[in-house]
């Protein structure tokens, strides 16, 4: 026959229980070291993020990211409880301000960097500062606010100097148009909003270098919409069917011209030049379509992001001043991440020497691609 434990017996087996239990849970919740004055452990500090804001979708932006990972292992964020996470924009003003508006209710961001939408949105800039009077530091990269009004809305800026961007890519199709036999002509300049600082510091560079015989006709906007950027192509070749260049100034332009082109068969008498080198656009110049390419790194401006507001965030001034020696004088506040000017392997119009615009890398397209298979890109 079984025995039963009595009525006190099963009450102190139940409290051992409960105890054993409650023993379990305490240390499961420790971090397992004891001290030896009885005190509690310490508890692990909660990790901060910094965030990087693209302006819209593109795979410009998976370069950018590649960069911000690389710069996180290489500046040791996890070390220091931080890690970087990118966020991409839906293409509009107003994703930008809902998202910065966002983090501001969010205690465990320590940095933000934004490529801004347009530069003279007065309510992107207000976001910007109500983060910054909160703590949280906040760069620009690659497209930056209006310096004249609104500088103050952020510490600095990395990226690309545009307007020397968009000469680099004038003076580089002035020569291609001269290959071409051409001294004069009307060109037109696209891009995903005209007011946007990156692309208007672009486009004035362009102006500024292609020559006085190369008319400007008109400066075509498409709010990033893939659709409408080949629409503008058809539009400006049905509009001006005299036109010398076509001028891509937003990554995705270059294959929407490119794809247009050969769409109407006017290759033959129009000359393309583009910024950026999305993997379409890379395959669009090795098969003849594009004649000119001017990249950036954002591979660079991902790595510098993290290096810059790691500093900040530290109070680094070591690092902040050899990344900004001149922070005292005009424009101190800008860390430029280099250019290049890709041209096609076979029989290129343009050459290093066509070129009067200082602080650029001339690459055929063979070797740019070599540098992307090393960092494991598709595009720059």
């Amino acid at each position: 026959m079984r025995a039963y434990p009595s009525s006190l017996a099963r009450l102190r087996i139940a409290m051992f229980a409960a105890g054993a239990c409650l023993t379990i849970v305490i240390q499961g919740c420790s971090d397992g070291t004891s001290r030896p004055d009885g005190s509690a452990p310490a508890t692990v500090p909660a990790v901060k993020r910094f965030i990087f804001v693209t302006n819209g979708d593109d795979p410009f932006w998976d370069a950018c990211n590649a960069g911000l990972q690389e710069g996180g292992r290489r500046f040791g964020l996890e070390s220091k409880n931080l890690r970087v996470v990118m966020e991409k924009n839906n293409g509009t003003a107003q994703g930008q301000i809902e998202k910065l508006r966002q983090f501001g209710s969010q205690s465990d961001i320590a940095g933000v960097a934004i490529s801004v939408i347009q530069a003279e949105n007065a309510a992107i800039v207000e976001e910007m500062k109500n983060l910054a009077a909160k703590g949280v530091q906040v760069i620009t990269v690659d497209g930056d606010v209006n310096r004249e009004k609104f500088r103050d809305a952020r510490a600095y800026y990395i990226g690309t100097d545009n307007i020397v961007g968009g000469r680099l890519l004038g003076s580089a199709a002035r020569a291609i148009l001269k290959a071409r036999g051409k001294d004069s002509g009307g060109y037109v300049q696209f891009a995903g909003f005209t007011d946007n600082d990156n692309a208007r510091a672009r486009m004035n560079g362009f102006k500024e270098t292609v020559g006085d015989s190369f008319k400007e006709i008109d400066r075509m906007s498409d709010e990033m919409d893939l659709s409408k950027a080949r629409d503008n192509v058809r539009t400006a070749l049905v509009n001006h069917p005299d036109l010398a260049a076509l001028v891509g100034i937003w990554a995705y332009n270059a294959p929407a011209i490119a794809e247009v082109v050969q769409e109407r068969g006017v290759r033959d008498r129009v000359s393309v030049v583009t910024f950026d080198a999305q993997a379409a656009a890379i395959e669009r110049m090795a098969a003849g379509q594009i004649d000119a390419m001017v990249v950036q790194n954002p591979f660079e401006m991902g790595v510098q992001a993290v290096r810059l507001l790691l500093a900040m965030h530290a109070g680094d001034e070591a690092v902040l001043t050899e990344m900004f020696p001149t922070a005292d004088k005009p424009d101190g506040d800008i860390y430029t991440t280099g250019l290049r000017l890709i041209a096609p392997d076979a029989a290129p119009l343009v050459k290093p020497d066509d070129i009067d615009v200082k602080g650029f890398e001339y690459m055929p397209l063979s070797t740019f691609r070599d540098w992307l298979a090393k960092y494991g890109l598709s595009s720059s």
